[in-house]
């Protein structure tokens, strides 16, 4: 089995998002023991973003691309075969001005391709990536989870259940830390809720996983 666990916070060793992120991979791993690990800091090694060198990956094959698209071209298909092979993906998604960080943005412009995470058809698209087990670590200074207005705020936990339900994933599953601005006694019901998400969750997506196998 293979695990891609992905940070995309800026904040280095003070970062929650991270810290969540490491835990639920540990806990995974204590899980299926004979697990791959792959790691992915976006804030280190992000992607550039979209651009008309970057957009090579989308042209015809055949077509006359230059240094620069050709070079942008392998970095897209590095990552877009990195995240196929991963059967689980742990997603560390902080809380950017009510969506997620730009650096995760640029890394699923990058796996986002025709024919690779999806394809057209008569009907619509359809996801060609089903089969994982997405778990995303999701941070918040503020409360959203809790009220009709601050769901529809919120642009980054929707957002990634949509792009990955766009990729024929499923099975993506949250693990949520918030109000951590809130003061210190809000911070800490904030991680103890977390770290509850995490068992909750690995423990599930275990059982889904031996289902899958039986």
């Amino acid at each position: 089995m293979k695990l891609l666990h992905i940070d995309s916070s800026v904040l280095a060793d003070s970062s929650v998002s991270r810290a969540l992120t490491a835990k639920t991979v540990a806990q995974w791993v204590a899980n299926h023991p004979g697990t791959t690990v792959d790691y992915l800091d976006l804030a280190q090694q992000a992607p550039s973003h979209l651009s008309a060198d970057s957009l090579g990956f989308r042209l015809p094959a055949g077509s006359d691309l230059s240094a620069v698209q050709k070079s942008e071209n392998a970095i897209s298909e590095a990552l877009v075969q990195q995240f196929l092979a991963a059967d689980v993906i742990v997603v560390g998604a902080p809380l950017y001005n009510f969506s997620i960080p730009s650096q995760l943005k640029a890394w699923i412009d990058r796996v986002a391709q025709v024919g690779r995470t999806f394809k057209y058809t008569d009907k619509g698209p359809v996801g060609l990536a089903g089969g994982k087990t997405v778990i995303v670590a999701s941070t918040r200074g503020g409360m959203y989870s809790t009220s009709e207005g601050g769901r529809a705020m919120e642009h980054q936990e929707s957002y990634l259940q949509t792009v990955f339900g766009f990729f024929g994933i499923s099975d993506v599953r949250i693990v949520r830390a918030e109000g951590l601005s809130m003061g210190e006694a809000g911070k800490a019901q904030a991680l103890a809720s977390a770290h509850t998400d995490i068992q909750t969750v690995t423990e599930a997506a275990n059982a889904a996983v031996k289902v899958q196998a039986a």
